[in-house]
């Protein structure tokens, strides 16, 4: 029987138009407010990695069409990549002037509260899931407070572990690996070249 396929489209800039590639999956994963790319990357959206814990999110959570993008409005669950005690225990907080300002270091309850009224499926990732992640990328000790996995790498990640190669082709198109600098993306690249080398996941040309 032939396998299913399972795409994960990062924001960066595509190549070419793969929406007709993407449109014909049977499971298609989007990060944060997803850039689609003019139509190239099409519309499918199955689920949303979403960071919860970003000063983006908090400016985001305030804009009224917000929920307008329109992979935000086809995903059926969204995904909170960082459980509310992992951004409690590592993730910087903002400083006095900051928190007078209204910034926050954890937006879970707000992205909660918004997606239910938009009547979406929201799951939040357990503790022990990140903490694996890091043990992968080789984050431990005081630079877990430093350096942080991104939604992108906690995403390839929870769909290899939950989608058997046996019945899924899993690729990937729109990851450039740069951004944020407290995430490795050196370490994050290399360990997504890894998994293409034992044939986990391909990249979409």
């Amino acid at each position: 029987m032939a396998r299913k396929t399972a795409i994960i489209v990062g924001n960066g800039k595509l190549e070419r138009d793969i929406a007709g590639i993407v449109d014909e999956a049977q499971f298609v994963m989007r990060f944060n407010e997803p850039v689609l790319s003019g139509g190239m990357s099409g519309e499918r959206t199955d689920m949303i990695m979403l960071a919860a814990s970003s000063k983006i999110l908090y400016r985001r959570l305030l804009d009224p069409s917000f929920m307008d993008n329109a992979a935000l409005k086809a995903a059926k669950v969204f995904m909170l990549a960082y459980h509310p005690d992992i951004i409690r225990k590592y993730h910087p907080r903002p400083n006095i002037f900051q928190r007078l300002q209204g910034r926050k270091a954890d937006w879970t309850m707000q992205a909660i509260e918004l997606l239910g009224r938009a009547g979406k499926e929201i799951r939040i990732m357990p503790p022990q899931t990140y903490m694996d992640g890091c043990d992968e990328l080789g984050i431990s000790g005081s630079c877990m407070h430093k350096v942080f996995p991104s939604t992108g790498f906690l995403g390839i990640r929870y769909v290899l572990a939950r989608f058997p190669a046996s019945e899924w082709d899993i690729k990937l198109c729109g990851f450039s690996w740069e951004g944020w600098k407290r995430h490795d993306w050196q370490s994050e690249r290399s360990w997504v070249e890894n998994k293409i080398a034992n044939d986990r996941v391909s990249l979409i040309a």
